[in-house]
């Protein structure tokens, strides 16, 4: 037993003076090892834990760390195990001996697990780079950028039709040093959108009006068109002509550039959701959901399960499109705010799996770092909202300049505008002239 806790104590019982020390010196050694990675490097912790690498080197580490000692509790009971006439004794220092070595092994095995775990989903839903450069270095990973905008998608293939539909759109434009983030609403039905220069504009000049008079061509239509359209996105592998085609597309109707994408299946977000053990948010009106009606969210602040999350964020019984995307960017806020680490370390296992099933993105590899202590910073600022909805946008007409403008605007910093915005606290979809405080609307 004092072998398992400081390895070379056998050794030292029994005159193997050297071999004890040596272990003993060892053992402080990968000791101070550990100590000095969790306290000198734990700012990046979370950071190589998203780099393939490292998960790769922690994996082999830990399973080398468990099987020395392992070897030093087997050797430490053959010195000193009692003669083999001693039968009770044999039978109780050997069961002893297996229970320590079970008592090293597990958690070893369980950590080593969760590093895997953690490279497989990191290689299955992240890019690897495109080229052999250098990895994005921490000093500056955006390249001078202020702020770096993703496009978070919300997608839905439901079994009456074919394809999937962008039905949730969301551009969130991030501030990279304090992590300010204001969330660009899109609705699914904008009508004539501009697609950008090229074969799509070639194809839509006056705008895209779908394929063909069973299809109305909303902007909710454009990820599945390029899908099936490989000309509309030349060069473009299948899978990535959608999000390609959607994110200039974006970029232009906003006025800003859009590099990356996350798009989440809703099924799969509820999987996520109960993985983490639901989700609180502030339910303001009762919410009728299910395709019969045949369930409610009553008004009130409670812990919503995966099924009932994604009716809140989906339901549009008796309200509309433009309230249900009040409600997506409160759901948004709130996953972002509860999502701490001890939640997902609890749940890891479950996570992954939906992770893997329900996520798919264009984000390099490389970038995750950065994009770790990115999302910390999210985490303690200010989440705002702006919804290009009527009656500031005419779905059918929209006034594209207006939404640049109020787009540019929204995102100048000016102490003045800071303290406009911080003070707002009316519904997401009541006021849509300016940014809303997510923090205040939700509640």
């Amino acid at each position: 037993m004092a072998s398992a806790a400081l390895w070379g104590v056998a050794h030292l019982a029994t005159h193997r003076h050297r071999m004890g020390i040596a272990l003993m010196a060892a053992y402080v050694l990968m000791l101070a090892g550990i100590l000095t990675v969790f306290t000198a490097f734990s700012t990046r912790l979370l950071s190589l834990a998203v780099q393939p690498g490292w998960l790769t080197l922690l994996t082999v580490a830990l399973v080398v760390i468990a099987l020395a000692w392992t070897a030093v509790i087997i050797r430490s009971f053959l010195l000193v195990r009692p003669d083999s006439s001693d039968i009770a004794g044999r039978f109780l220092t050997t069961t002893l001996a297996a229970a320590l070595c079970a008592l090293v092994l597990a958690p070893t095995a369980y950590a080593a697990r969760l590093a895997y775990l953690s490279r497989d989903v990191v290689s299955s839903v992240f890019s690897t780079p495109t080229d052999n450069s250098a990895p994005i270095v921490a000093q500056d990973p955006w390249h001078g950028a202020k702020r770096v905008n993703f496009l978070l998608i919300g997608a839905d293939a439901a079994p009456g039709r074919p394809g999937v539909r962008t039905d949730s759109m969301t551009v969130a434009s991030v501030d990279t040093e304090t992590g300010a983030t204001t969330l660009f609403g899109l609705p699914r039905n904008l009508q004539k959108v501009q697609l950008p220069h090229g074969p799509a504009r070639s194809r839509f000049p006056f705008g895209f009006t779908g394929d063909g008079p069973n299809t109305p061509g909303l902007l909710n239509e454009i990820f599945q068109y390029a899908e099936d359209h490989p000309d509309m996105v030349p060069g473009v592998p299948k899978g990535k002509r959608g999000p390609s085609l959607l994110k200039r597309t974006v970029s232009d109707i906003l006025g800003i550039p859009v590099p990356y994408y996350a798009m989440v299946d809703m099924k799969g977000f509820a999987e996520i959701i109960d993985a983490m053990g639901g989700v609180r948010v502030t339910v303001k009106y009762p919410i009728v959901y299910g395709k019969y009606r045949e369930g409610l969210l009553p008004a009130g602040t409670r812990k919503l399960s995966g099924e009932e999350a994604l009716w809140y964020g989906r339901s549009r019984t008796d309200s509309d499109d433009y309230v249900r995307m009040g409600r997506q960017k409160c759901l948004l806020n709130a996953v972002a705010k509860q999502a701490d680490p001890m939640t997902v370390l609890k749940s890891f296992e479950k996570l992954a799996a939906a992770t893997k099933r329900a996520i798919s993105s264009d984000v390099p590899q490389d970038l995750l770092p950065a994009l770790i202590e990115l999302s910390d910073k999210v985490k303690d600022a200010r989440i705002r909202s702006l919804s290009f909805v009527p009656p500031l946008i005419s779905t059918v007409t929209p006034d594209w300049y207006l939404i640049r403008r109020k787009v540019s605007e929204s995102l100048d910093e000016r102490p003045a505008n800071r303290s406009a915005s911080a003070h707002h606290s009316a519904e997401p979809t009541q006021d849509p002239e300016s940014p809303v405080s997510l923090d205040a609307a939700c509640g």
